[in-house]
């Protein structure tokens, strides 16, 4: 996977370097204490993966990352705590804590490794499987109209039945190609082939009407310009 690591820190840098050379899927291709020389790296380059600190002097990293037309797969590394929730309306990967260990660094990867190997190899496929209780349940992606979070289940709404998996949100989403599938709200996943009407708060399909939040308003606008 391709990395850039952005921190307004050169320590905090360093020991993203040292960690990223011990994980033998991690090619860190450059690092930043400058954001928008990120930028204008990113707008050149394609990349699989960002570390990204959250509180820096020009920008901070979630407008940053926002900012971007197209998302790499995220990891916030931070001192801070209170933008957990943030980063997890976000779909980060994941949320580490400096200073983070080695190890902790490590588990952080794997899962991003994880969903950049599933996201590759459902670029070629037709169909995911979802377990529900004990039993993995093939579902067609052109079947699916939507998903709906609720605590730690997700319900999977189909043309013709639904289905409730024990997961988290991010967990179900990751399963998901994502120029398929845009989110829309902290608690909804919409096909973007099955949108029947778009309006300011809300979108219809096949009748059913989803909020849109705010927070998500603008990467829909953008998507259905393309």
């Amino acid at each position: 996977m391709k990395a850039i690591a952005i921190d307004d820190e050169p320590i905090a840098l360093e020991i993203i370097k040292s960690h990223a050379s011990k994980v033998p899927f991690i090619d860190l291709k450059a690092v930043f204490t400058d954001a928008f020389k990120a930028l204008e790296y990113l707008q050149k380059e394609s990349i699989d993966l960002i570390f990204l600190d959250i509180k820096m002097p020009d920008i901070s990293g979630i407008d940053f990352y926002n900012s971007l037309s197209k998302r790499p797969l995220l990891i916030f590394t931070t001192a801070y705590t209170e933008h957990a929730v943030t980063s997890f309306e976000m779909d980060a990967i994941d949320y580490l804590l400096k200073p983070f260990s080695l190890a902790r660094f490590i588990k952080g990867c794997n899962k991003a490794f994880e969903i950049y190997n599933f996201r590759n190899n459902a670029e070629t496929s037709d169909h995911l499987f979802i377990k529900t209780g004990y039993e993995q349940i093939k579902v067609l992606y052109e079947d699916i109209l939507y998903l709906e979070a609720t605590g730690n289940y997700v319900t999977f709404v189909l043309k013709d039945k639904n289905i409730l998996a024990r997961s988290t949100f991010i967990e179900a989403i990751n399963l998901l190609p994502p120029d398929k599938f845009v989110r829309i709200h902290r608690s909804y996943l919409v096909a973007i082939q099955k949108i029947d009407k778009v309006e300011r708060h809300q979108v219809t399909i096949q009748k059913i009407k989803i909020p849109v939040s705010e927070a998500y308003s603008q990467e829909l606008s953008d998507l259905l310009k393309r």
